[in-house]
């Protein structure tokens, strides 16, 4: 299987990038791991609401651009649908067995993800009603799709 992580904004501290290499490592031995990771639009201070839509657009054609047409795209969002680690690992097997061999997961930069992105996306996933660094879910997206696969293969993992 193929897994894309389509992001918007770099990664600049080294615990996270540590922490990026360290996952991609390990989850090199269950699936083809690409990460994309596109420029994001500096967003002014006290940006209007046109402004923001208009930077959130642009990112969002950036990252429309690098999906596939045939990958099945889920989208980190707020407002999706929250699944224990069992589930994800779940969903991911189902896309699997279904003939879905392309997954991009999707990061939005500081403002989150545009309506395209969203309307593109063919499931919204959220990992908390909190807003978390696009650094920082890039880690924990990667921790939790390795779960996921350990889950899948019955071997173990720290609870």
């Amino acid at each position: 299987m193929k897994i894309n992580i389509v992001c918007v904004g770099k990664v600049k501290e080294k615990f996270f990038t540590g922490a990026i290499d360290e996952y991609s490592k390990r989850l090199s031995r269950y699936c083809n791991l690409k990460i994309i990771e596109l420029p994001d639009e500096k967003t002014p201070d006290n940006a209007s609401d046109t402004v923001n839509d208009l930077i959130k657009r642009k990112e969002g054609e950036r990252i429309l651009s690098n999906i596939k047409d045939d990958s099945y795209v889920i989208a980190l969002a707020i407002e999706g649908k929250m699944l224990d680690s069992v589930e994800l690992s779940k969903k991911i097997d189902e896309l699997g067995i279904s003939g879905k061999s392309d997954i991009s997961f999707v990061i939005g930069g500081s403002l989150g993800l545009s309506s395209e992105v969203l309307a593109r996306a063919d499931y919204k996933l959220s990992f908390s009603k909190m807003t978390f660094p696009h650094q920082l879910m890039r880690v924990i997206l990667l921790e939790q799709i390795y779960r996921s696969y350990r889950i899948m293969k019955n071997e173990p993992y720290h609870k």
